[in-house]
């Protein structure tokens, strides 16, 4: 499915190749702080799809929960998260921000990761697969 997406004030902007099997959510920590939210809604696309058509956002690289280095990326005028990324030249995959993406309403999420970080009150979403950490 072809995708297009922006930040909230529209400098950042993008397009995708987006199998809809890909569209999740995470419950990491991490996650948890960087959404300043119970969970971030994520989709998974393929490094050689992904095209950045408007301003090119700030990074910065963080460790994950996992241990391993993160680049986040958001916008610097209005700091909308935009993506995810191994430190890898260049990334394999990219971890879209689910909200930035203007098909979303079309995209339910099918699978739900770092279960074990969940919190308490944050139920199973109807119709995904839960994972206690990554995928099995």
């Amino acid at each position: 499915m072809h995708i297009s997406g922006s930040c909230h004030c529209g400098a950042v902007t993008y397009e995708a190749e987006l199998d809809p099997e890909k569209v999740g959510i995470c419950h990491c920590t991490d996650c948890q702080v960087t959404s300043a939210s119970d969970y971030r809604t994520i989709a998974m696309v393929s490094a050689d799809t992904f095209r950045l058509t408007g301003a090119v956002p700030k990074t910065y690289i963080k460790k994950a929960d996992s241990g391993n280095k993160r680049i986040l990326a958001f916008c610097e005028t209005c700091g909308s998260s935009i993506y995810s990324a191994a430190t890898d030249d260049p990334p394999e995959l990219y971890n879209l921000r689910a909200g930035t993406i203007h098909q979303r309403r079309d995209l339910p999420p099918r699978y739900e990761i770092w279960c074990n970080s969940a919190l308490p009150w944050v139920g199973p979403v109807t119709g995904t697969k839960r994972y206690g950490l990554q995928f099995v």
